[in-house]
């Protein structure tokens, strides 16, 4: 697995079957309550199975979330001597994923698998569900543990360092939109995916048609911008979040049309109308602070995400906020198609 928290394998059987299923063994120094993640991913799993029973897809579609297969003692979780916990999850067949969407229709099924996910979780009360990573996407919060690690250790005096630093100050002035929104009680949480990224959409390989989303640990109550404005965010840049070349990263607005169209099809009922007006805030905001969030990881000796060598977050960092340029940008373009598709759903 390439994943930047838990470790990751597939395992086969040497069975005539040849059956598989994932092993994981979960980063408690992220998700330092394993029990509670395991909750919300049986609660909403279970959901899911069950609306797809009383509401079956249109013949010819799937879509799936991974299962939990227990131990012979009916557990959902083996600690081994060292104290790492593992779990086993179901592997689903027949599919794959991208780090970079390709096309339009690809893009539009990535949208349709996120709409679909909250769609089908819309009856889900979200106290039903542990917050199991407080502060997870709440930008404000990043930016105080910003302060405080630039506070204790400094910053380097290369140009991109110093570019990471004036990004970061100008972002402050609108980095709150959302939590201050929810405060004002325009926006409300709901169960969210937490991670929805292109590469954690499951795609047909031999339809291209959305079958699945996985990495299900950051599920929890949330605000729906979160998960739309990272779909949008990892999708419409087609270069992708480990690219080197980070000053010709571009957001695509067509590949945000596509999205979108995929994600309202499905999710048109789930959104109010103040949910519609800062979905362009959503896209800018998720952008700028995974930025943030890798900035500050670089800062602090690279303490959170894996990294390949000493500079990696730095690199991520300045990818992700020369893609918020490039939403800003292009924010009237972005807003119309908003609005566009607003009126279409």
């Amino acid at each position: 697995g390439s994943g930047n928290v838990n470790d990751t394998f597939l395992v086969t059987l040497d069975t005539p079957e040849k059956w598989r299923f994932i092993l994981q063994r979960l980063n408690t120094e992220v998700f330092r309550r394993p029990e509670l993640v395991m909750g919300n991913l049986r609660t909403v799993t279970e959901h899911v199975r069950h609306r797809l029973q009383r509401q079956p897809l249109d013949p010819g579609r799937r879509f799936e979330l991974p299962r939990l297969l227990l131990t012979r003692d009916g557990l959902d979780l083996v600690v081994d001597t060292a104290g790492h916990f593992w779990r086993a999850l179901s592997f689903i067949e027949g599919a794959e994923t991208f780090d970079t969407i390709k096309g339009e229709n690809q893009a539009q099924e990535v949208g349709r698998a996120l709409g679909l996910f909250h769609h089908l979780l819309a009856d889900l009360p979200a106290h039903r569900l542990a917050d199991t990573l407080p502060g997870f996407h709440v930008t404000p919060g990043y930016l105080r543990h910003y302060d405080e690690v630039l506070a204790k250790h400094g910053a380097g005096r290369s140009p991109e360092v110093a570019y990471g630093l004036r990004f970061v100050e100008r972002g402050r002035i609108w980095a709150g939109v959302l939590e201050e929104a929810q405060a004002q009680g325009k926006l409300s949480r709901r169960p969210i995916h937490g991670d929805p990224k292109v590469n954690n959409v499951m795609l047909d390989t031999a339809t291209g048609q959305a079958v699945g989303l996985i990495d299900l640990d950051t599920v929890k109550p949330g605000l729906v911008h979160y998960d739309i404005g990272d779909c949008l965010r990892s999708g419409c840049n087609p270069q992708g979040e480990e690219t080197e070349h980070w000053e010709t990263v571009r957001f695509e607005p067509e590949l945000a049309r596509a999205i979108l169209q995929g994600y309202l099809a499905q999710a048109r009922d789930c959104l109010t109308d103040h949910d519609r007006v800062y979905l362009f805030e959503a896209i800018r905001v998720i952008a700028f602070e995974l930025g943030l969030r890798f900035f500050t990881d670089y800062l602090a000796g690279n303490v959170y995400f894996k990294a390949r060598q000493p500079d990696h977050n730095l690199i991520r960092a300045l990818v992700q906020f020369k893609l918020t340029e490039s939403i800003e940008s292009q924010e009237p373009a972005i807003r119309a198609i908003i609005r566009e598709l607003s009126f279409e759903f």
